[in-house]
């Protein structure tokens, strides 16, 4: 790749990508509103070109063509020649800066690739080698963008991401049968009773279900827990933003609980107030001494951290930041003063639009 130091993307390319987010991941850019500047700045890239891949294979007519399309703009991301894309530039400036490894992202793809073709699970595990390549891929390069070099926080990181997956899963279980996608495991549907192809074409909450939903969102669960231990060795001012990342994407599962775990007729969302109050939590939470990292890695993730000597060559290479980094904020007080105020005000404008849209 070309040399860093002279960046691919402007500030009007970070903005855009920025925008993008803020409407079409709100948990991520709620996140990320607590992470350091330089790295907000890359992680914004390396999300953005991940959505905006991810939508081009949801919302594509033409998936296959899609997806071809996607590796030659990674190829010459890597090649040091951007297409003519914010996203794209962005990402660029994320790979050089960071030394993330190509068989990261080409597992993600690898992934959107398994969703064209409409895949079903056969157990929980093959499930999990579906969210290790679409969700955990992007958390080890998360944890890349963050200094993270050992390979055992890179296996957290690929927990946390697998969890979310999970959860989202748990969440859009109506959403995705309605558009003839099914991610829950057979074998756990047989155990509840449930034919598959059957309940697709006609999906239907009833207790059944629930018990589904239940066991995926306990799954989901486990890995939280996992990567606590990978957050809390994270440099200081990063825990805050991946805290939050954690307790708002384990706080959609909770609120599915709250709602009968019906994620057949009804989508759960996270209302603006507990986000703030999350966030609050997640800074405090942030002050917490580092624990000790299990020695295990998910079996489904092995492959991506082990198999690849370019992955190798690259985590030797590229320096690690110190875990002793100073928080953009000098006191944990004045960051959760600074959170609830923004959410406050960000409630405030979207009631303000709210009302605006109801004159009109």
């Amino acid at each position: 790749m070309r040399s860093t130091d002279k960046p691919f993307a402007s500030l009007a390319d970070i903005a855009a990508c920025r925008t993008m987010l803020r409407g079409g991941s709100r948990s991520f850019f709620a996140a990320s509103l607590v992470l350091p500047r330089g790295i907000r700045e890359s992680a914004t890239g390396l999300y953005a070109f991940c959505r905006m891949a991810d939508d081009a294979i949801d919302h594509g007519t033409d998936r296959p063509r899609a997806l071809a399309e996607l590796r030659d703009r990674l190829a010459r991301i890597y090649a040091g020649d951007p297409v003519d894309i914010a996203a794209d530039r962005a990402f660029a400036d994320s790979v050089g800066r960071h030394g993330i490894p190509k068989s990261f992202p080409d597992a993600l793809l690898e992934g959107f690739e398994w969703d064209s073709g409409n895949r079903r699970y056969g157990d929980i595990s093959e499930l999990k080698a579906y969210g290790v390549r679409v969700a955990g891929s992007v958390g080890a390069m998360m944890a890349m963008v963050m200094g993270v070099r050992d390979p055992y926080l890179l296996g957290r990181a690929c927990d946390l991401g697998v969890a979310m997956q999970l959860t989202n899963i748990a969440r859009d279980v109506g959403e995705d049968a309605r558009a003839g996608r099914l991610y829950l495991p057979l074998d756990w549907l047989r155990d509840a009773g449930i034919e598959a192809e059957s309940w697709v074409a006609r999906p239907v909450f009833d207790e059944r279900v629930a018990g589904v939903v239940q066991r995926l969102l306990a799954a989901a669960e486990e890995l939280y827990t996992r990567a606590d231990a990978g957050i809390t060795n994270l440099p200081s001012s990063c825990r805050p933003g991946m805290y939050a990342a954690r307790l708002l994407y384990a706080e959609i599962g909770h609120e599915l609980k709250r709602r009968g775990l019906d994620s057949v007729n009804q989508r759960a969302i996270v209302p603006w107030q507990r986000k703030a109050r999350i966030l609050a939590d997640a800074v405090l939470a942030a002050t917490r001494g580092a624990a000790t990292v299990g020695a295990t890695i998910l079996d489904e993730a092995r492959y991506l951290l082990d198999s690849s000597s370019e992955a190798g060559s690259y985590l030797a290479a590229v320096p690690a930041a110190s875990g002793r980094e100073r928080a953009r904020w000098p006191r944990v007080e004045d960051r959760v003063i600074w959170l609830i105020d923004l959410f406050e005000r960000l409630e405030r404008r979207e009631r303000a639009g709210e009302q605006t849209a109801n004159v009109t």
